[in-house]
């Protein structure tokens, strides 16, 4: 048996070299496996194959891990909602179009090299339609993906360290930060290295891996936060105290159909502090967010239960269980000066000087280093294709010190340009249209997916986008570069295009004509960043059919255009005018018994309006069987014990916590018991089990489980809670056993 299926490996291992992927050809002979030591052998030698692929055995791992899950799905032996759990939180989200998947690249604060771009690129080719989507969160989504083919996309942008780890589901989301951060002549310091660093201590880390719901940090440079810390989870502004690197901490923001501005947290907390502050949120967060109800999941709703004087004492509660109180960062990777791979070629003549200038006016940013500029390009709507990412690849690597950053604007910000070679930076990104005037601007407008792939949409965002576009550009050119005023689309309530916290914003939504349903806009005004900290969500004005979106941009451009004064910013002018002054404004626009014809057709589209909403998965909430849960809590042990191995105490101890709520919740599960929180789990199992002495513990559940908040995260205390861990799941699947005997 062994020599015929190692016969089987050499072929299939010859097969996968000619296409440069292995596993996907090595899981075949293991389907015939069914010796265990034949089995190891073999996995031994299909992981030293597959090593020649990715460096990483952590990575490696992950990849072989998805590539099975995604095997026993489709085998009907993994429930569907935990699979979907999974994969989220390996990047691979749902399409509106069944049978794809959109995969969402984690790109920590939007920074990407020459040789990442290219990658990015081939891989859009090689698995998708060779389409990039920049996110409001510094990300790259390729849409179109077949399931199957996700884990061999996955490798291919490890080999340029580019993970979809975390990118989706009830994670850590990708940490973001200005995207001028190190370069900006107003920062204290450059914040990149301490989101680099945040980013990497929580990738894969126990805590945050199945959360009730996503979790978001952001970093802005300066007091101007362009990062957005108010609508953040946990945001951090830059600040500078007699020498001291530090932040200030804003903790429990968020957007969607109920916007929250964050909480100060700290008004200025030294850098060497942030990650153990961060790991304690997180942990209360793990313990006391909703579980059950969806909408009340997010960490905005656990700080308006709490209170924020309530939430900081758990924090300080959970001090004694983090591994360290300081965590110094790292920081000189990122102070070297930038380099230059070579000179530019040839001088360049500009042949019309007026709209060079303008250009340069309007994106071009003088950097703290002198003699250099940073370039934006403005990206409609996010999204551009490989040809032009590959040319602009190799542009930066040779003349702009191989960096480039996404940002939160959906935009491209080309970093360290030495002044003299901006001409031939504007002939050559000229070439690919890159030089559209207004970056950062009005006519740079903000818009979600909406309708064109995401399951929540309800109306067309980005056909309303390209249409309000067109009306700046060519109805309102002395306002195409105004700085005061952003315009924002969602195409549902979420908010992925932050409509609710802009000047202008839009959301997608539908209006009834008689028995006929329309498309429509939700008009929001009077948001915006007021800085360090703080900021406006706008309010909800009216109500519109979205065929008459562009009239109603024309009205409230016009209406601020007579009205305002010479120096009066958007946000400004309403709050002096009012919410229902501009109702008044708007009423006529929003009268929905005259519709026309091609009223009833979306932007962007060519057939009558359907509403149709699928499930969506921005959360990755699910409802997990009995025995799945059981089988996970083996499986937690399994990774305690792995850490243990390699004297990760604190993250073994977490992985023990995590495997007895788990078994704890399952049991709650059989009987149809709340668990809507680890902390009433705990509560509850010793009401129904320990109590009623169901189950024998020598003391309570929640003594015995939260000796992990009591003992530091020593070798000897993580020892023994593996032990009493172990022990635990055994005595609740023996009961589980006994239960089912009896039915």
């Amino acid at each position: 048996m062994l020599h015929h299926v190692l016969l089987m490996y050499n072929s299939y291992h010859q097969k996968a070299y000619e296409v440069k992927w292995s596993y996907l050809y090595f899981t075949k002979v293991l389907l015939i496996l069914h010796f265990k030591r034949t089995f190891l052998i073999l996995e031994n030698q299909i992981m030293q194959s597959f090593r020649t692929e990715i460096e990483n055995p952590i990575v490696e791992k992950d990849i072989i891990e998805l590539e099975q899950k995604i095997r026993l799905f489709k085998e009907g032996k993994v429930d569907e909602e935990k699979f979907r759990s999974l994969r989220l939180a390996r990047g691979v989200y749902g399409q509106r179009q069944p049978g794809v998947q959109m995969i969402r690249i984690k790109l920590p604060f939007g920074k990407v090299t020459s040789a990442q771009l290219h990658r990015i690129a081939d891989v859009a080719d090689e698995y998708s339609t060779g389409r990039l989507h920049i996110t409001t969160r510094q990300d790259i989504q390729i849409h179109y993906v077949g399931l199957d083919r996700t884990p061999e996309l996955w490798a291919q942008l490890e080999k340029d360290d580019i993970t979809l780890r975390e990118a989706c589901g009830n994670t850590v989301r990708n940490v973001t930060a200005s995207a001028t951060a190190g370069i900006d002549i107003d920062e204290p310091f450059d914040v990149s290295p301490y989101a680099d660093a945040v980013f990497k201590y929580f990738l894969r880390n126990p805590i945050s891996q199945e959360m009730g719901r996503k979790f978001k940090i952001s970093f802005s440079a300066t007091d101007a936060d362009s990062a957005l810390s108010y609508i953040h989870d946990l945001g951090f502004i830059a600040k500078l105290e007699k020498e001291i690197r530090g932040f200030k901490v804003m903790l429990g923001g968020g957007l969607g159909s109920q916007p929250r501005h964050a909480d100060v947290l700290y008004e200025f907390l030294p850098t060497d502090e942030i990650i153990p502050l961060i790991e304690g949120v997180l942990r209360i967060f793990d313990r006391h967010g909703e579980r059950s109800k969806r909408g009340k999941a997010r960490m905005k709703f656990l700080i308006k239960e709490l209170g924020l004087e309530a939430f900081t004492k758990l924090i300080d509660d959970e001090r004694k269980a983090l591994s360290t109180h300081k965590i110094a960062i790292e920081t000189t990777t990122f102070d070297k000066a930038p380099t230059f791979q070579q000179d530019i070629p040839t001088e360049v003549v500009i042949k019309d000087v007026e709209a060079y200038e303008e250009w340069k006016k309007s994106n071009v940013i003088p950097q703290k280093q002198p003699g250099l500029f940073a370039i934006g390009i403005r990206i409609s709507l996010g999204d551009f294709y490989t040809d032009k990412a590959r040319l602009l690849a190799d542009l930066i690597q040779k003349y702009a010190a191989d960096e480039l950053r996404f940002t939160l604007r959906q935009n491209i910000l080309i970093r360290h340009v030495r002044e003299a070679w901006l001409p031939y930076f504007y002939q050559e990104l000229q070439k690919l249209g890159y030089t559209k005037i207004g970056y950062n601007k009005l006519v740079d407008i903000t818009a979600c997916p909406g309708t064109d792939t995401c399951n929540l949409g309800i109306a067309s965002s980005t056909g309303i986008a390209k249409k309000l576009e067109s009306v700046i550009s060519e109805e309102y050119q002395e306002l195409v570069t105004a700085k005061n005023i952003t315009i924002k689309i969602s195409g549902c309530m979420n908010g992925c295009g932050q409509h609710n916290m802009a000047e202008i914003g839009f959301q997608g939504m539908t209006i009834k004509s008689g028995k006929l349903v329309a498309p429509a806009l939700q008009i929001l005004l009077g948001g915006g960043v007021l800085g360090n900290g703080k900021g406006l969500f706008a309010d909800k004005v009216l109500k519109i059919p979205s065929k008459r979106g562009p009239e109603a941009l024309r009205v409230i451009l016009n209406d601020y255009q007579a009205n305002a004064t010479q120096t009066e910013t958007y946000t400004a002018y309403y709050q002096r005018k009012e919410k229902l002054y501009f109702y008044d404004l708007l009423k006529s626009l929003s009268d929905s018994t005259n519709l026309a014809e091609n009223d009833f057709i979306d932007w962007g589209h060519e057939t009558p309006y359907v509403k149709a909403v699928g499930i969506g998965e921005c959360a990755g909430v699910v409802i997990d069987l009995v025995e799945t849960l059981l089988l996970e809590s083996e499986e937690k042990i399994v990774n305690s014990k792995e850490a243990f191995t390699v004297q990760c105490y604190s993250d073994s101890i977490y992985h023990a916590y995590a495997s007895m709520v788990n078994a704890a919740k399952a049991l709650l599960l059989s009987i149809h018991e709340k668990t809507n929180s680890h902390a009433s789990i705990i509560e509850q199992f010793d009401k129904v089990f320990v109590e009623t002495q169901k189950i024998a513990l020598s003391e309570s559940f929640a003594k015995f489980i939260y000796q992990i908040r009591e003992n530091e995260p020593s070798e000897a205390f993580a020892k023994q809670y593996i032990l009493d861990a172990t022990w635990f799941v055994t005595q609740l699947k023996a009961y589980r056993r006994e239960e089912l005997t009896h039915v």
